[in-house]
C-alpha cells in the first residue's frame, strides 16, 4: 500500500480536508453523547433512566459512546495485540486466509465502499462458526449454503483470543439491544427473537499511513446495514460521523476504552426513522497507522425488515417496505469485492410510496 493508485482516489467533493481536523471544519466534537453503563451492574437498576440517554443519541446522532461496559480492558488488550501480530506478518501469509466471492470471511485488501477501494486491509469472521446464508441474491431461490471461518495458523493464538472477545462483546450488544428496545417503549426482550441464527460478524481493520490523506479515505462514506455496531479503536483519531441535522463531518475524539455504538439501518427501518443510521467515514494520515475492530449484530437470514407493527400508527404510517435480511446481506456483500457498475443495495430502495 506505498503508492496511491488511483482506484482509491475520492472524487473531489468526497475527498477528506484532513489539514482540518482539529480545527473548524472538523470538530473534535463532544457532543456525540458518552453514556456510562456502571449502573447495570447492579441487577435491580432502572433501566428507563439509561434508555433515554440512547433514544435522545439515537434520534440525534446515531452515534454514542458507552464507558464502564463490562468488558475487561486486559482482554481487549489482548486482542489489540493479537490483531497488529496479524496484520504484521508478511502479504503472502495474511493471503492465506484470503476471503473471496464465495467464502466471505477471512482477510482481504481490496475493499470498495461506493465503487471506490478502501485504505485497509481486513480480517473478518462470522461470530457463529457456521453460520447460514442465502445461496444467492435471487429472491426466489430459497438454497441456503454454511459458512465457516478460515484461522490463520499465526499468531498461534488468534483464534482463541478473537472467540474470546466475539462472545464478551456479543454481551453487551445485546445489553444495548434490551435498552434500545426500552427506548422505544417496548419489552426489553421484543427484538430478540431475530436473532436466533445470527448472521453477526466480527471485524478487524488496519489502515495504514497513507502518502495521500488527502485525496483517499480509509472507509469511503457510508452506513451501516446491520441492527448496531459495536466498535473498539485505539488512539489514533479517523473515524467522522454525519450529523443528522445539516450533514456536517464531525470527528469523534478515540477514547481506547470505550465503545463507540451506532445504529444501523435495519434499526432504523423497524423504527420508521426514529432512530438514525448515520453515514460515517474513516480518515486516514501519512504518519501513524490505526486499528479498529467493529462488531456488526446481524439477524437471522430469515429475518423480514419492517417497521415495527407497535411503533406505526395512521399518523405514522411505514416509511418502508418489507424486505428480506438474508438477501440484502448477500447483495451488500457482493460489492465489497470490486468496483460495480451501478452503488451497492440501499435501505432506500425499499421506501414506501
Amino acid at each position: 500500500m506505498g503508492v496511491l493508485d488511483e482506484a482509491f482516489i475520492q472524487a473531489p467533493e468526497h475527498r477528506p480536508k484532513t489539514h482540518l481536523t482539529n480545527s473548524g471544519d472538523y470538530i473534535l466534537s463532544n457532543e456525540i453523547p458518552t453514556i456510562d453503563l456502571s449502573s447495570l451492574q447492579d441487577p435491580h437498576c432502572d433501566k428507563t433512566a439509561l434508555a433515554a440517554e440512547i433514544a435522545e443519541a439515537c434520534m440525534r446522532w446515531g452515534f454514542f459512546q458507552v464507558i464502564n461496559h463490562g468488558l475487561s480492558l486486559d482482554l481487549m488488550r489482548r486482542v489489540e495485540k493479537t490483531v497488529a501480530d496479524f496484520f504484521s506478518l508478511t502479504l503472502e501469509e495474511k493471503r492465506r486466509v484470503k476471503r473471496d466471492e464465495v467464502n466471505p470471511m477471512g482477510y482481504h485488501d481490496g475493499e470498495h465502499t461506493k465503487n471506490v477501494r478502501d485504505w485497509k486491509e481486513i480480517f473478518d469472521f462470522f461470530l457463529q462458526d457456521s453460520t447460514t446464508v442465502p445461496a444467492t441474491t435471487e429472491p426466489e431461490d430459497t438454497e441456503l449454503r454454511k459458512l465457516t471461518n478460515p484461522w490463520p495458523q499465526n499468531p498461534s493464538d488468534f483464534r482463541e483470543v478473537c472467540q474470546e472477545y466475539a462472545r464478551e462483546v456479543e454481551k453487551l450488544a445485546f445489553k444495548l439491544l434490551e435498552l434500545i428496545s426500552i427506548s422505544l417503549g417496548l419489552p426489553g426482550d421484543r427484538l430478540t427473537g431475530y436473532f436466533k441464527d445470527q448472521t453477526s460478524f466480527l471485524r478487524f481493520n488496519h489502515y495504514p499511513p497513507c502518502p495521500n490523506p488527502e485525496l483517499a479515505l480509509g472507509v469511503g462514506r457510508h452506513a451501516d446495514a446491520g441492527v448496531i455496531t459495536v466498535l473498539a479503536q485505539d488512539s489514533v483519531g479517523g473515524l467522522q460521523v454525519s450529523r443528522r441535522s445539516d450533514g456536517q463531518w464531525f470527528s469523534v475524539k478515540p477514547n481506547p476504552d470505550a465503545f463507540i455504538i451506532n445504529i444501523g439501518n435495519c434499526m432504523q427501518v423497524w423504527t420508521n426513522d426514529k432512530y438514525w443510521s448515520a453515514e460515517h467515514r474513516v480518515v486516514v494520515n501519512s504518519s501513524k497507522e490505526r486499528f479498529s475492530m467493529p462488531f456488526f449484530l446481524f439477524p437471522s437470514h430469515d429475518t423480514n425488515i419492517e417497521p415495527l407493527k407497535e411503533l406505526i400508527s395512521e399518523d405514522n404510517p411505514p416509511c418502508y417496505k418489507k424486505y428480506n435480511w438474508g438477501k440484502f446481506f448477500a447483495a451488500r456483500n457482493r460489492s465489497d469485492y470490486k468496483k460495480l457498475q451501478t452503488e451497492s443495495i440501499q435501505i432506500d430502495r425499499f421506501k414506501a410510496a
